[in-house]
């Protein structure tokens, strides 16, 4: 009786496991590392769209700042639920004292803070434009492509809020 139970549970685990391997068997190395890249420009541009927001001074910074943190939150959602239909594991969480956007911008206040704010956001999202373009015409998950091919509209306008932001910002 004990050795059935074994047996039993043996093929239960190897079903398990095979099921996981082959969820995750699609997913190359390129794919897995852009996945890595996307979560951690999300939590980066969702938490510098959050300072902008508290600590922008004009209306338009704060704007872009409140756009920024909603789109690249969705962002994250939706990459989330690819990485558990992947079976990839993404960062949950960025450290913000290390980061060097982050800890540029955090002291700054103001004008100092609408003019780096919007500068580093054109930068910003035209290297996520570029690497959700680069996902979407070589990756080889279709989840994953279709997540990055969803993304560039968005980030599209994003890099459009924030250059006419830098060049208004720039002009006072």
């Amino acid at each position: 009786m004990q050795k059935r139970f074994f047996a039993v549970g043996g093929c239960c685990f190897t079903l398990i496991a095979g099921a996981a391997l082959a969820s995750t068997a699609t997913i190359n190395r390129t794919d897995r590392d852009f996945m890595i890249s996307a979560a951690r420009i999300s939590m980066t541009e969702a938490h510098d769209g959050h300072l902008a927001e508290d600590q922008g001074d004009r209306a338009d910074v704060k704007d872009l700042g409140k756009t920024i943190d909603q789109d690249y939150h969705a962002s994250y959602s939706q990459l989330s639920a690819v990485a558990a239909k992947t079976g990839v594991t993404i960062p949950a969480g960025i450290n913000v004292a290390k980061n060097p956007t982050i800890e540029q911008l955090v002291p700054l206040k103001g004008a100092r803070f609408d003019r780096q704010f919007a500068r580093d956001e054109v930068i910003a999202n035209q290297h996520a434009l570029a690497l959700y373009k680069h996902e979407a015409a070589h990756g080889s998950n279709p989840d994953v492509k279709s997540y990055a091919s969803g993304m560039i509209p968005v980030v599209e306008k994003d890099v459009q809020r924030a250059q006419a932001c830098a060049q208004a910002v720039n002009h006072t």
